[in-house]
């Protein structure tokens, strides 16, 4: 993630929505991705009246200009499918948290040039569904609700952007990393794999590396929660959970690509690591990644603060990685 610039010279970060220093309001262009100040006339937009999203000036939860003259609302923000129950204490917190969460995945997927559609204007589009379940709220139809995905509709526990409540999750399950954009990262994956690997010539390459997943999914899920805690980790894949399913280390792996060039782009922002671009050569990329990771863990540690990035990248986890940016960057 980039920082941006006003046009008074003061930096804007990806959340702002006012310039820090002139105090004009700012917005996101998806189409050419930077952010822009604008008058409340909009006279300053990049394009036609530069209009913020209608959940901007409504509930407060956006940032970005809408992308489509006839639309109220922004690219990320039209490829909601259901949204909380704002009247419920908290939720419109919550709701916030998951669209800064989700903007950031949309940011990253239109840096690596990947199709981002809505499912209401393609059968093979993406959704989002943020949902919750009687655990949270008694008066909700669901008893259990899942962060997963389906067909292009991932869908989201709301309980997710409640910190405390995912730090009991992440020691229950024994993760060592659960996050909000890792959620959204990961299910993503998912999303990706039936666009660019289930009816491709790359699902022969994928099973050879990732295992088959033609493999019954909730019989593996199932044993995998079930046995989660006897069971150790394999030390060649990137997470515990990796090895619950092959769709699911594809998931993991897919993430973590997202986590390496999100955060390399940030580090050269400041200057941290040479500036490269995201197409350029996946080991020169992983190599970067290696330095930047273990000066993060080394920087929490001086801290007092647990590692950036607790993970161990295996030689075949470093071969599966190099799959994904083929994928996204053919040759």
């Amino acid at each position: 993630m980039k920082n941006f610039s006003c046009s008074c010279g003061q930096t804007l970060f990806f959340e702002n929505t006012r310039c820090l220093n002139c105090d004009k309001p700012v917005g996101f262009d998806a189409g050419s991705r930077h952010m822009y100040p604008t008058h409340p006339d909009g006279q300053d937009a990049p394009r036609g009246p530069g209009v913020l999203c209608r959940n901007a000036s409504d509930f407060g939860v956006c940032n970005w200009f809408v992308s489509d003259q006839d639309s109220d609302f922004c690219l990320s923000c039209t490829l909601n499918h259901t949204i909380p129950n704002l009247l419920e204490p908290d939720r419109r917190r919550w709701w916030k948290s998951l669209e800064q969460a989700k903007r950031r995945l949309i940011y990253s997927l239109l840096s690596l040039q990947l199709p981002v559609v809505s499912k209401g204007d393609a059968r093979d589009g993406l959704a989002f569904k943020f949902i919750e379940d009687q655990r949270t709220n008694p008066l909700v139809r669901e008893e259990f609700v899942s962060t997963g995905h389906n067909d292009g509709l991932i869908t989201i526990n709301i309980a997710e952007a409640d910190h405390v409540r995912r730090e009991q999750s992440r020691q229950y399950t024994g993760e060592l990393y659960r996050t909000l954009l890792g959620h959204f990262r990961h299910e993503a994956g998912h999303y990706y794999f039936d666009r660019l690997v289930k009816n491709s010539g790359a699902l022969e390459a994928f099973r050879a590396l990732f295992g088959d997943e033609r493999k019954d999914y909730s019989d593996a899920l199932q044993n995998y929660y079930a046995n989660r805690t006897s069971v150790q980790k394999d030390p060649d894949l990137i997470s515990h959970y990796a090895q619950a399913h092959p769709l699911e280390d594809w998931a993991e792996v897919w993430s973590h690509y997202l986590h390496m060039v999100d955060t390399l782009e940030t580090a050269a922002t400041y200057g941290m690591q040479q500036g490269s671009e995201l197409s350029d050569d996946i080991d020169q990329l992983l190599a970067k990644w290696s330095q930047l990771s273990m000066m993060l863990n080394s920087l929490n540690r001086s801290m007092g603060l647990e590692d950036a990035y607790p993970f161990v990248l295996s030689d075949l986890t470093l071969r599966k990685l190099r799959f994904v940016h083929g994928l996204i960057y053919p040759s």
